[in-house]
């Protein structure tokens, strides 16, 4: 069994926001799955994560979309309980400003694998997610060049291939997420005391799947 891991260094991630109360929310229900399946919903879901409070226009003019129909999906998102209100950022209170409700969301294949119809929800969104993460990359191929020396050198684009067996690959997943999460509320931590200059928008990649050739 082999272990292919990609890390492309630009850290978008879609589960990242620090929540007091509750960081994680395991989803089940295919209701939720649909919501999710969605191309600009998961924009806007991973638009609201960079951004950890924004308001429809905000999101409408990252996505370059309708104002009415970024609200649409917004209101949609937020009756599966993936966002919900947070509080005002601005003296002007006459637009609603939204923050994703949980840390991290997972869909666990155990919880679909008996029900077709979830099944190929999850599917559905793990192609989604994939295709999005793509274009983000050949986004920042396409701006190596804008970025400069220190960030051209700082980025990572790795492909490993071990052989492993399912219980390791996990050990190795379980390590990744646990390192990338340090260095986050690190750096959270950094933010929220001021240190601002040089940071970035960084999306981490990580895929780690059997393969047989």
């Amino acid at each position: 069994m082999n272990r292919a891991v990609f890390i492309a260094q630009y850290f978008f991630r879609i589960y990242g926001v620090r929540m007091a109360d509750h960081q994680t929310r395991r989803i089940t229900d295919l209701g939720t799955l649909k919501a999710l399946g969605h191309p600009l919903r998961i924009q806007l879901y991973r638009a609201l994560f960079v951004a950890r409070t924004a308001t429809a226009s905000q999101l409408a003019e990252q996505v370059d979309e309708a104002v009415s129909l970024v609200s649409y999906h917004l209101r949609k998102l937020a009756e599966h309980g993936l966002i919900e209100p947070a509080e005002p950022q601005g003296a002007d209170g006459r637009e609603r400003w939204w923050q994703p409700a949980q840390e991290t969301v997972t869909i666990r294949h155990e919880d679909v694998r008996n029900a077709p119809e979830k099944l190929a929800a999850q599917s559905a969104v793990r192609h989604l997610y994939f295709e999005q993460r793509v274009d983000l990359f050949k986004r920042h191929l396409a701006e190596t060049e804008s970025w400069d020396a220190s960030w051209r050198t700082a980025v990572v684009d790795s492909e490993y291939l071990p052989r492993l067996t399912a219980d390791e690959l996990k050990e190795l997943g379980d390590a990744l997420h646990a390192l990338i999460k340090k260095y986050d509320a690190r750096a959270r931590a950094a933010e929220a005391a001021g240190d601002t200059e040089g940071r970035e928008n960084v999306a981490v990649h990580l895929y780690g799947f059997p393969f047989r050739t």
